[in-house]
């Protein structure tokens, strides 16, 4: 069963979690190497073989990554029946990589946002009896219970080096009230939005269908429009990619858009959508996809260069969680 113990650990001990404050955004090094995967929806073996030849795991499930900076983009649960486990193993390596130099951000996606509300259209048929059954799995969504604890203190987005990383895309609506502002909003407004079933709180629509959970236009629209839209956003974050999951690749590979502007990695990891295998690495401004068996170059933008006037209002983004 989940490690209930390590959850209030987190919540009575933010104190100490934010004493390794996360300083990852201009100060990471330029070969420190940064990992990211997708939707993960319910496929812990998948997933483990994932982290096995991404070398952050050994094969006992323990951190092995050294100072590596893994970001998991959220979707998590879902379409798959190892919700726990996956999330104990998240939990797990979270409080390990820092003991080794390295970090673990989980970030939240739409279907973290739609269990909290209780929105349960993609449950996967026995995951309720792997929680002890349905009420078990109510009780443990909810602001108070093991995992509904554990999701509500999530961010919504990181940005890594000049990386900015959410599970579906930051439009400029969002983009210019920029990180710090979407994941204060999602921290104000997901206890009133989940205990409202979704019907209120959510004020300026970081939930909504245009929010950095659900967004797909980066993913789907025709580039001549969207790239420059995607530029947009991206100057307004001060950084010269967004990674996101949520848009599926269905030939299980990860692509990228607009000259390498925007990097999908929501490549099918699920057996749901075919058991695809695939991570992202990037080291300084290389960006590689990495399969089990070979690694792939991918295209990248021009390294992020700020403004004389951004460097004038230039402070630490530091990557915290309350």
């Amino acid at each position: 069963m989940f490690k209930i113990a390590t959850f209030l650990l987190l919540v009575s001990g933010c104190i100490s979690f934010i004493s390794n404050i996360f300083v990852v955004a201009e100060l990471v090094s330029a070969d420190r190497r940064i990992v990211a995967l997708g939707d993960l929806h319910g496929d812990l073996a998948n997933t483990l073989e994932i982290l096995k030849f991404s070398n952050l795991i050994d094969d006992n499930l323990h951190w092995i990554g050294g100072d590596t900076i893994f970001v998991q983009t959220g979707d998590v649960l879902d379409r798959g029946i190892d919700t726990i486990k996956l999330y104990e193993l998240i939990q797990n390596l979270r409080d390990e990589a820092p003991l080794y130099g390295g970090l673990v951000i989980p970030l939240l996606g739409n279907h973290e946002i739609m269990n909290l509300v209780g929105d349960w259209r993609y449950v996967y048929p026995g995951e309720p009896e792997t929680f002890g059954g349905l009420e078990e799995r109510k009780l443990a969504f909810k602001k108070d219970g093991f995992l509904g604890e554990y999701l509500t203190l999530l961010n919504m987005t990181t940005r890594v080096g000049s990386t900015v990383f959410c599970h579906g895309g930051i439009t400029p609506y969002f983009s210019r009230h920029g990180i710090d502002w979407i994941n204060d909003q999602t921290h104000e407004s997901i206890v009133p939005f989940m205990e409202s079933h979704g019907r209120l709180g959510d004020t300026h629509g970081v939930f909504g269908g245009d929010g950095p959970t659900w967004y797909r236009g980066y993913a789907l629209d025709d580039e001549a429009e969207v790239c420059d839209l995607l530029a947009q956003a991206l100057e307004l974050l001060e950084a010269n990619r967004m990674v996101v999951g949520h848009t599926v690749q269905h030939d299980g590979a990860i692509h990228t858009r607009c000259g390498g502007k925007v990097i999908l990695i929501d490549i099918g990891i699920s057996s749901a959508y075919g058991g695809r295998k695939g991570a992202l690495e990037i080291r300084g401004n290389d960006v590689y996809a990495i399969y089990a068996d070979r690694k792939e170059a991918l295209p990248s933008p021009p390294p992020y260069a700020p403004s004389s006037e951004q460097i004038k209002k230039s402070h630490i983004v530091v990557h915290e969680e309350l």
